[in-house]
Parts: C-alpha cells; sequence; structure tokens
C-alpha cells in the first residue's frame, strides 16, 4: 500500500486498519513468547539439578570479645579468626566446649 493510498482513507477506515494490525501483532507476539517461554522451560530443566540438602553445622570457634561471632571451620577463616591468630592465639584456645557447640532448642518460655 502506498502513501498516496493512506492519504486518501479516511478516519474511520485508516482507524480500523489500525486496529487490524495491532490485532495482527498481538497474536505473533503472543505467539513467539509462548515459543520463547517452552524453549527457556526447556532449557530450564535441562540445566536445573537440586542441591542435595546438608545438615546444620555446629559453631566450632567462638570470638572471646564479641562472642556472637562464630565460625564452624568450613570456608575461608573470618576475618577476627586472622587477626586473633596473628596476634598469637590458636585455634584450640578460640575452640567452643562439646556442650556449647550443640544445637540450641527453644527454652518453653519461648514458646509461642
Amino acid at each position: 500500500m502506498k502513501k498516496n493510498d493512506l492519504s486518501s482513507k479516511s478516519i474511520d477506515e485508516l482507524w480500523v486498519l489500525h486496529e487490524e494490525i495491532a490485532y495482527l501483532l498481538s497474536q505473533k507476539i503472543n505467539t513467539e513468547k509462548s515459543k520463547l517461554e517452552k524453549i527457556a522451560d526447556e532449557l530450564a530443566l535441562r540445566g536445573a539439578r537440586r542441591r542435595r540438602p546438608y545438615p546444620q553445622v555446629c559453631p566450632r570457634f567462638r570470638n572471646p570479645e564479641p562472642p556472637h561471632q562464630t565460625w564452624s571451620g568450613r570456608g575461608i577463616q573470618p576475618v577476627w579468626i586472622r587477626k586473633l591468630l596473628a596476634d598469637g592465639k590458636t585455634l584450640e584456645d578460640l575452640r567452643v566446649s562439646e556442650e556449647d557447640a550443640l544445637p540450641r532448642t527453644k527454652s518453653p518460655m519461648m514458646a509461642p
């Protein structure tokens, strides 16, 4: 369709043409979207791995000041461990006693 053809049409005819084009574009976009979603779902199924559950790890080392800082002994050493080791402490000095290392249960007073 030439530009001259469009300029010779009335506003009503142009509006109908606009609505037809918008409808066709909407259909094509929805078709492409569903294709892409299907491909994305297939890729997600292929690459998805379930992570195995790890048990809760109790802290093995505690900072004397402040005592809320703990480390399980796994992963990279925290900064506070490195500083205390540099100051001459040993990991045995920071080790948590076995009874303190057990996971704490809720006290009866904290029960709902």
